[in-house]
């Protein structure tokens, strides 16, 4: 497809997704501001945690509107797509300690919203700790791509393991078409995508602007990898990434482009891989994650501008509309 036919598409495929913008929440009581943390939702709750420093895990209830401090950090996390599992919250390939060798830590660690606990999961795959990966659940398997093994400073990698959760046993699996850090992965049907994301590398003094433009995905079905020819509209990492339905949606994120953090949110029909917009975000961000709860889109906290401030707080959602 010639780049005037994408644009035009891109175009007017737009206006098939026109919804009402983002709202932006005022909660009864106050969020702690925070970046390179994650936010996932858990038993119809939504969770924010970790990020630079020790932040603690806090929980917003949508039906009550407040945000209620539930604990401590064991240590300082960031740089991690958290998930849920089973009625709990699993970190999976995190990093700990300062700007550029953030250090991956070795082992899974598991919130309890329950019992407001931290406990100790399996060991990461042995040789192949990383942090700044993407992780996702699949037919109750967890599963880590890419990341990166010393900090921001070098070592990003392409590798894909799959966890058993009930064995705490590892899996290899075949390697990513690129390797990939500051990264969210989404499930989308039978498929893994990877979309965003970069290599940094403050070995070389290249960071912020090693973003990747191309958009790949893994077939479970075929168990292959591929690369998709429409490659990311807005390049960016540090972004977050949804399936809903057919469609990957894509926001957040930062760049060397803009000293803003971005407020785009594209979306990719995984049926025709074509893209459309959705509204901007209120208040770009990046170093944080997005949620789907209650037919909404949620997205909370980060950093305002690219690298590491001002941290926020503020909520945002906005109302899905798409089948």
């Amino acid at each position: 497809m010639k780049p005037s036919i994408i644009l035009l598409f891109f175009l007017l495929s737009s206006s098939l997704f026109a919804q009402d913008s983002w709202t932006t929440l005022t909660p009864k009581t106050e969020a702690t501001p925070r970046h390179e943390n994650s936010f996932v939702d858990c038993d119809e709750k939504l969770y924010s945690l970790g990020g630079r420093g020790e932040r603690p895990v806090e929980e917003y209830d949508p039906k009550t509107n407040t945000w209620t401090k539930l604990a401590d950090a064991p240590v300082e996390i960031h740089h991690f797509q958290a998930i849920s599992y089973d009625g709990e919250i699993w970190v999976v390939g995190a990093l700990t300690g300062g700007y550029p060798h953030e250090t991956p830590i070795p082992n899974i660690l598991i919130f309890n919203p329950k019992t407001k606990t931290w406990r100790d999961g399996p060991t990461l795959p042995e040789g192949r700790t990383r942090g700044s990966a993407g992780v996702f659940v699949r037919n109750d398997k967890i599963y880590m791509v890419c990341g990166i093994q010393d900090g921001h400073y070098d070592g990003f990698v392409s590798w894909f393991d799959e966890l058993d959760p009930k064995t705490g046993k590892w899996t290899s699996l075949s390697d990513a078409p690129r390797a990939r850090d500051h990264i969210s992965a989404a499930i989308v049907g039978d498929r893994l995508y990877l979309a965003g994301g970069r290599t940094s590398n403050a070995k070389n003094n290249r960071v912020i602007d090693t973003t990747i433009k191309e958009v790949d995905y893994y077939d479970f079905k075929t168990k292959t990898w591929h690369t998709i020819e429409n490659g990311i509209p807005t390049e960016r990492a540090g972004n977050s990434n949804l399936g809903i339905g057919p469609y990957l949606i894509v926001l957040n994120g930062e760049s060397g482009v803009q000293v803003p953090a971005h407020s785009e949110v594209e979306v990719l029909d995984t049926r025709t891989h074509t893209w459309s917009k959705l509204p901007n975000l209120n208040q770009g961000r990046h170093g944080t994650g997005a949620a789907f709860l209650d037919g909404k889109i949620w997205v909370q906290a980060g950093s305002a501008n690219r690298g590491g401030g001002p941290e926020i707080s503020t909520l945002e959602y906005l109302e899905w509309n798409l089948r």
